[in-house]
């Protein structure tokens, strides 16, 4: 048989890592913060992730394979290219249920990533045995080193992405990711030659490269959307590490109950907008340990819940701050109440809730002082180290 000649378009393969790019930004932004979300959220969310991923890791072999050019005409079976686009998103699937329903240790990491590496391979046999018309011969070494290539990577990807879940992370495991995936495709396409086949051997209906551009075509716009929905929560502005931001000013003051001398805050008639299952309620600020930033809005903190505020932080400040409240940052707010330890570092700090499972609150730079002070004015309430 001859060996048919391949070249590849040049702005396909671009595009084709492009595509890499967005889908592994999107899916692993997905599951940020899963930890303190309902059951049924959380499912949501790594269901959402999975299909950003494997649906990703699908659009860049097929962004790829419509730059792929051969002196023949050729097809593809319908049936088997769903089938590849399936088995990576249920492989991605359960490497996500793997490191968001199981503890996740390192041996839970390297697993997850070496899942997802296979999910990767899968996708890009099971794709290639679609061709019609033509028929890809493959080499040992091709197959050997892609595979290793595949697995090791996004053992690294998701050990970064997921070492410490910080957006930085994220970017470095997105583009750890996105190197996996084109790398695979491209190293498994060098070790690939065509023969051409004189008859169909059809699985389901067949489709052309034109149809095929459709389905990529609509597969892509869907994942764009969701990486400029998931971009949102990266583009609000955070107070930078050193301080150096206008709005670093330290807080008022916090109200004091006069008649106790105590630091304990007074709410009078003051509730806090929340939702809980779809439905509305209003928290009382005493019932708060702390207000996180989330984008437009704001996540409050009780002894048992994380809720949804529709006011976003600078509401939030503008209303719990005089009642008593502590700015400790630009993106989190603390009742010093519920403070149970604050620790300094250098010129960083931060305020422990040592008496309730939630997450420490970061201390800006400029405010250590101030927030400190304030913390020590509680009697025997607070340690502060």
């Amino acid at each position: 048989m001859d060996i048919l000649q391949a070249d590849h378009d040049a702005l396909l393969v671009v595009m084709s890592g492009v595509v890499a790019l967005v889908a592994g930004f999107t899916g692993l932004s997905l599951t940020r913060d899963l930890s303190r979300k309902p059951v049924l959220q959380r499912q949501i969310s790594i269901a959402l992730a999975s299909i950003a991923l494997g649906g990703g890791i699908w659009s860049m072999h097929f962004v790829a394979m419509l730059g792929l050019e051969l002196p023949v005409l050729f097809y593809y079976d319908a049936a088997i290219t769903l089938v590849s686009a399936l088995t990576a998103i249920l492989i991605v699937g359960a490497a996500l249920l793997l490191l968001h329903f199981v503890k996740r240790t390192p041996r839970v990491i390297t697993a997850a990533g070496g899942i997802v590496g296979v999910g990767i391979l899968g996708m890009h046999y099971i794709g290639m045995a679609g061709l019609q018309l033509c028929r890809p011969i493959y080499t040992p070494f091709g197959i050997i080193f892609s595979s290793v290539v595949a697995i090791c990577l996004c053992i690294a990807a998701f050990w970064i992405a997921y070492g410490r879940r910080q957006k930085r992370n994220i970017v470095l495991g997105t583009i750890c990711f996105a190197i996996a995936v084109v790398s695979v495709h491209f190293l498994a396409m060098a070790g690939t030659s065509f023969v051409v086949v004189p008859s169909r051997n059809e699985f389901g209906p067949t489709m052309s490269n034109e149809v095929l551009a459709l389905g990529v075509i609509l597969s892509s716009f869907v994942l764009f959307g969701t990486f400029l929905w998931v971009s949102v929560t990266y583009l609000v502005v955070e107070e930078s590490e050193d301080g150096s931001n206008r709005d670093d000013a330290p807080a008022p003051a916090p109200a004091l109950a006069a008649e106790t001398g105590s630091a304990t805050p007074i709410f009078p008639g003051l509730q806090i907008p929340c939702e809980r299952d779809g439905t509305r309620i209003f928290i009382s600020p005493a019932d708060v340990a702390l207000v996180r930033a989330d984008g437009h809005y704001t996540q409050v903190y009780t002894e048992q819940d994380r809720l949804f505020c529709v006011w976003p932080i600078t509401e939030a400040s503008k209303r719990l701050v005089p009642a008593g409240f502590l700015q400790t940052h630009r993106s989190y707010l603390v009742n010093p109440g519920k403070v149970s330890r604050f620790e300094r570092e250098k010129d960083k700090g931060r305020c422990i809730f040592s008496a309730y499972d939630l997450p420490p609150a970061p201390v800006s730079r400029s405010k250590l002082k101030f927030i400190q002070d304030a913390l020590s004015a509680q009697p025997g309430a607070v340690h502060v180290a």
